[in-house]
This record gives structure tokens, C-alpha cells and sequence, in this order.
């Protein structure tokens, strides 16, 4: 017979714990295909099994995992004399906001398993692909898949009952050749999510061959381009850019533990506070950002959270003005009682952890900018007077506190007169956060809209990784300093 975690769970509730849950994962499978120029260089599976206990005496956490059923009566009594501990220490007693009890299951969509496709078939489908790719003038091609495939069982003292059958996969592609001052120049291709699944079948053949011919095409276009110019202009943002910015300098910036403090060791804080919250300006009126996890087709969407608050769609800032944060149960009580006044009113339902062996931190779910109503790409530009277009993600550096910015780009088109000319090379662009959201222009219609995917979002001490989407829509900025 398996454990009771049922039992164990009101054992420590006999014992005095104000709150307890455990995250039971049966399985979790990771599988990474990585090929260099033709050849399989890795080959990487992953398997991993465990749970991981959080309890909360007298208003701190204690926290304790393994990979042993025998010994899980210890593991949850370890967990119980840590957070007895730490409550020695604490100095300000942990609560958690009210929630729903839920006893559900969450599965994502997927029609083909990519565990259940013989590897000998996935890396004929990834040769196609780089064959596609292959040109005497490109001397580095990478084609990458990475699949995930785990069961995450969930209990709490409050009597939830969730269990979640997630399947991912992450496929990439890039290009890479010398231009004419000997600089590597790049492209690449991560695929937005096409329709409602997560599953093999994203891997089509007739839509890998032509965005690989693009991709070609593209690079090839870079590395003849001239420099993109040193001046004050309009930035247009495709969606595999837009996906970044809005992940480095609205997603990160609005996550409430950052906020209050808690990340300063890591990944720097937040320029928000919560002061300003219904108040500050964030962006120009076409500004409209959530935190959407009832996506069916991202990997930021997830049913339910590790607190066990079921996925949410809340705005975080609405016609330009901040209005929510990505919060967890914890956080949001915290938050309420240092502002004196309810900012939260209850959980967005974002608490994760990227592993059972790590605690849940609040993570970005999907951080999506609502599409508008200025047409589609053509229209803006025609209604550009000057002047680039920038696409693919190449370097970032982010501010301390989320303040300030600089982003290097794969490639651009410089605009003149409302027409979309050459492409330019060493696109870069930069600026203040709240000056550059402020400056939002131009927000494409629906036509322009894709949820790009994140698979290796950095976050915590003890650092974990985690994956997410970003619903986004071209975007015009104006008067953007770029070429430095």
C-alpha cells in the first residue's frame, strides 16, 4: 500500500500545526534532444520521484522533502520541528488568505505524447529540420526539443484534494553566420503555441520547413545589413521580442514577494510599492496587462497552484494603471497588513515550486498584454513616420529593481514614411521602464497575438526553474533610444 498522506497530514494537525499539505510527485520525466549542425551531441532523460512537506507552527514555515516512502512519518515530523524552530525566530507571524477547498484534477492538453514517440522518429523529425537549414554560408545550426511529463498529487489540512497530469514541449531552432566584420550574427525560432495543445503534434512538418526557410532567409538578410543607427525613434516590437520585455519588466517587477522584499539576493528587487497600487501610472491608456493561468495551451497554465488555489485571470494593470501583482496566499496577508488597507483581496493563485524538493515562491503564471485595437502589423507601420522593427530576443540587461533596461535584438527593419525597409544588424534598444510603457503608441489588433513560451525562468535562492507564457501583441513605442 502506498502512504496515507491523509493521515500523516492530521497527525500534524494533532500536534498543533496551524497548516500542513504535501506535494506527492509519483514521476516526473524530463527528456532533452540537442542537435548540433546534424549531429546528436546530447541526450539527456531525467527521471525523478518524491514529496515535499510544508507546515506552519505558530506562524512559521517548516519544510522538509525525500524520495522515501518508508520514512515520510519522519519526514513530516522534520517538517514540523523546522517550522517550531523558525518560529522562534520569527518576527512576523505567517497567515495565509482564505481559499476555496477543491478536490479536482488538471490535465493539459496534449494529443500525441512526446514520451510515447520512439526516439528514433523524434531525431528523423529534427534531422528534417536541420536539413532544412543547412547552407554552405551557415557554418552553426542547432535544433532543440526538451519534453517534460509529470503527476503532481497535492493534500492540505484544509482538505484539498488536486492531482495534475502536466505534459510540455519545448522545441527550438537557430542559426548562426559570420558577417562581414567576422561578428556571429543569429536567428532563431521557438514556436509560438499553435491551438489547444502541448503535445507532439506541434512538431508539424509543413510548419517547421517554412518558418526554417524564414529563419534562413532572415539570417541571411542580417549579415549583409547595415548597423542599426544611434538615434531617438518609434520601436516596434514583435511578439518574440515583446514576450521579453513584458517577462523582465511588468512580470517580474509586479511579483509580490519581490515587492515586500524577498528577492533582493538573487535577481534584484522591484521599483513598485505598494503604495502604488490603484495610483501609478505603468504605461500609456493602451496598456492593458493579466496574469492569465485559464490559458488551455501554456505551460504558464496549470489548473492549480502548490497552494492549492485554482488558476486564475486577473488584471494587472488596466488603461495604463497598476492595479494587481502576481501573489500567493502568504504574500497577499502580508501585504495588506504593511499597507493598512486591503490591496489583495484574496490569492491570484501563483504560489509554485519547480521541484518537490523546493518550497512553493510566487512565479509568474501567463503574463499576457490584451491585444487592441490599431490593426495589424501592416497598419502600423504604414502609420510610422520613423522608425525599426525589432525581433528575437539576443542579450538583456535589466536595472536592480526592474527601473531601467537594455535589449540586443537578432535583427531589424529600419521604417521610413510608413514603409518597411532593409533589415538592419546590432539592434539594440533601452530605456526607463515607466517612461517606455508610457510611451505604448500602437497595440495590434487580435491578428497579431501569440502566446510565446519561457522555459527556463530563474528565480529563488535555492535558485529554481520554471516555465510560463506571455500572451502578446505587436507593439509601437515612440521616441525610444536605440543603436548603443
Amino acid at each position: 500500500m502506498g502512504v496515507n498522506w491523509k493521515h500523516l497530514i492530521k497527525r500534524l494537525a494533532d500536534r498543533g500545526a496551524e497548516y500542513a499539505d504535501v506535494r506527492y510527485v509519483p514521476k516526473e520525466e524530463n527528456d532533452t534532444l540537442f542537435m548540433w549542425n546534424g549531429n546528436l551531441i546530447a541526450f539527456d532523460r531525467s527521471e525523478e520521484r518524491g514529496y515535499g512537506v510544508r507546515v506552519l507552527v505558530d506562524g512559521a514555515w517548516g519544510f522538509a522533502a525525500s524520495s522515501s516512502d518508508e520514512e515520510a512519518e519522519a519526514v513530516f515530523d522534520r517538517a514540523f520541528d523546522n517550522a517550531a524552530a523558525a518560529s522562534k525566530r520569527s518576527r512576523r507571524p505567517i497567515r495565509l488568505a482564505d481559499k476555496d477547498i477543491v478536490k479536482a484534477r488538471f490535465e493539459s492538453p496534449c494529443g500525441i505524447d512526446p514520451f510515447e514517440v520512439p526516439l528514433l522518429e523524434r531525431v528523423a523529425v529534427m534531422k528534417d529540420i536541420d536539413s532544412a537549414l543547412q547552407h554552405k554560408d551557415v557554418p552553426q545550426r542547432v535544433v532543440s526539443i526538451n519534453t517534460t511529463r509529470k503527476t503532481i498529487r497535492y493534500f492540505d489540512s484544509e482538505g484539498a484534494e488536486i492531482e495534475k497530469y502536466i505534459i510540455e514541449i519545448f522545441p527550438a531552432i537557430q542559426v548562426g553566420a559570420f558577417d562581414s566584420e567576422g561578428v556571429m550574427q543569429q536567428r532563431g525560432y521557438r514556436p509560438p503555441r499553435l491551438g489547444p495543445t502541448r503535445g507532439w503534434e506541434v512538431m508539424n512538418k509543413e510548419h517547421w520547413k517554412r518558418e526554417s526557410d524564414r529563419v534562413l532567409s532572415e539570417l541571411f538578410e542580417v549579415i549583409a545589413a547595415p548597423v542599426c543607427p544611434s538615434e531617438r525613434c518609434s520601436v516596434i516590437l514583435m511578439p518574440d521580442m515583446m514576450f521579453l520585455q513584458v517577462h523582465e519588466t511588468i512580470g517580474h517587477a509586479l511579483e509580490l514577494d519581490r515587492i515586500l522584499g524577498y528577492e533582493l539576493s538573487y535577481a534584484g528587487g522591484s521599483f513598485v510599492r505598494l503604495d502604488d497600487f490603484g495610483k501609478l501610472q505603468y504605461g500609456s491608456e493602451k496598456l492593458n496587462v493579466r496574469a492569465d493561468a485559464t490559458l488551455v495551451n501554456s505551460p504558464g497554465s496549470f489548473g492549480f497552484d502548490d497552494d492549492g488555489v485554482a488558476a486564475k485571470n486577473r488584471m494587472l494593470i488596466e488603461n495604463g494603471i497598476l492595479t494587481g501583482a502576481i501573489t500567493s496566499r502568504q504574500m497577499v496577508m502580508e501585504a495588506n497588513d504593511r499597507a493598512g488597507r486591503e490591496i489583495f483581496p484574496d490569492s491570484g493563485g501563483t504560489s509554485r515550486a519547480c521541484a518537490f524538493y523546493r518550497v512553493p515562491i510566487e512565479r509568474m503564471t501567463n503574463i499576457n498584454v490584451d491585444p487592441g485595437e490599431d490593426g495589424t502589423l501592416e497598419d502600423i507601420i504604414k502609420d510610422t513616420e520613423r522608425g525599426v522593427i525589432l525581433s528575437g530576443e539576443r542579450s538583456w540587461s535589466i536595472g536592480s529593481t526592474r527601473e531601467q533596461f537594455h535589449f540586443a535584438t537578432d535583427i531589424g527593419w529600419l521604417v521610413e514614411d510608413g514603409e518597411k525597409k532593409g533589415a538592419l544588424r546590432n539592434c539594440t534598444y533601452e530605456g526607463m521602464t515607466l517612461d517606455f510603457y508610457r510611451s505604448l503608441s500602437k497595440v495590434g489588433d487580435e491578428s497579431t497575438w501569440e502566446v510565446q513560451y519561457v522555459d527556463n525562468c530563474g528565480k529563488g535562492a535555492p535558485s529554481q526553474e520554471m516555465q510560463l507564457g506571455h500572451g502578446v501583441p505587436v507593439c509601437r513605442f515612440d521616441n525610444v533610444k536605440v543603436g548603443e
